[in-house]
């Protein structure tokens, strides 16, 4: 199933709730793009090899290409994130419930970016949801066959960025070893803002989908058609959210950049393009497979590798240790949030 861009319109100025749906997940695709893109490029600026309103600009191009691109080629992640929990047969309350979801994960994120803490909007979208099921339903509400891939996300993220960063910076060391390195550097300082574009374009094609994952799920709540299980991802949809996830973009995010990019680790240029193929190469790999990971996890994993491919001293474990403990936290955090949130609603509206 899908929708048009006019039946969509015509369906927006008549159901209110719809209206509040829409400007909530944009609200949240926005916030995304400032506070959650910036990991894309941080590398490349911290190495500089590229200026920060350069690398801010593109970003915003090939996040946009990534969730235009990707999900013409493969929508699986959003399928996942549609089909992830189950708000109940009664629509009013299933869009109030996916309302209040939607205001957790915007305070949480905005709380996170206040402190310039890296944290994850695709752990928050998914715990805010769960969170918003949860209290609907009584407790019930979640498809566990498809909650699970966010377990193996978490895994392949880790496992991957960590262990292909690593190898990465090892292999191009022994390749390079006896090279000028001013020759070598001058290659990657190039190299470097290719896999910054691409880590950019693996953003919008991960997150991206997610987003449009939910924005289809308030479009049929708003409808009476809690009960599709297929759909096809209309193209106006597609630019929409690439469009004002590339505006959030646009906004800059330079105290996350400076935490992932600067703080955790003092990377040279080879290190940065080692962190960013490790992260594209994971990324790319679980969109394949339709598992939603976080882009922000999987980059920090990443750079974590190419610090510890050098020696583990090399990595600022105070700066780690607030992350993991704001990824710890991330999913008891606005998961309770989503479910006040849902049960505050509920009382009100």
């Amino acid at each position: 199933m899908t929708i048009s861009l006019s039946e969509f319109l015509q369906q927006l100025f008549r159901t209110p709730s719809l209206l509040i749906t829409v400007a909530l997940t944009l609200g949240v695709i926005l916030v995304n793009g400032w506070t959650d893109a910036p990991n894309a490029i941080a590398t490349c600026v911290s190495t500089r090899s590229i200026c920060v309103k350069k690398a801010i600009i593109m970003a915003a191009v090939f996040n946009f290409l990534g969730v235009l691109v990707m999900t013409l080629i493969n929508n699986a992640v959003a399928q996942t994130i549609y089909h992830m929990v189950d708000f109940g047969d009664n629509p009013k309350n299933a869009l109030i419930a996916l309302c209040a979801a939607l205001c957790a994960i915007v305070v949480w994120a905005s709380a996170a970016w206040a402190f310039g803490i890296p944290t994850s909007e695709s752990h928050a979208l998914i715990a805010g949801i769960t969170g918003a099921a949860l209290a609907i339903q009584g407790g019930k509400g979640i498809n566990g066959g498809e909650w699970v891939k966010v377990i193996y996300g978490l895994i392949l993220s880790t496992v991957m960025g960590f262990g292909i960063g690593f190898l990465v910076s090892k292999f191009i060391v022994f390749l390079c070893k006896g090279l000028d390195r001013h020759k070598t550097n001058y290659f990657f300082k190039r190299a470097q803002i290719g896999g910054g574009a691409a880590m950019a374009f693996m953003h919008g094609a991960q997150d991206g989908q997610k987003f449009m994952g939910v924005f289809l799920l308030g479009i049929f709540l708003a409808k009476e058609q809690g009960n599709v299980t297929q759909f096809k991802i209309p193209i106006w949809l597609m630019l929409l959210c690439s469009l004002i996830m590339a505006l959030g973009t646009s906004i800059g995010g330079y105290r996350i950049i400076k935490t992932v990019g600067m703080g955790m680790v003092k990377l040279d240029m080879h290190q940065g393009f080692a962190a960013d193929t490790g992260a594209a190469f994971s990324l790319l790999t679980a969109s394949i497979f339709g598992v939603p990971v976080s882009t922000t996890h999987t980059k920090t994993t990443a750079i974590m590798g190419v610090g510890a491919s050098k020696r583990l001293s090399n990595v600022n474990w105070n700066i780690v240790n607030e992350m993991v403990a704001a990824w710890i936290l991330t999913f008891p955090g606005c998961g309770v949030m989503g479910y006040l949130m849902a049960y505050l609603f509920m009382r009100i509206f």
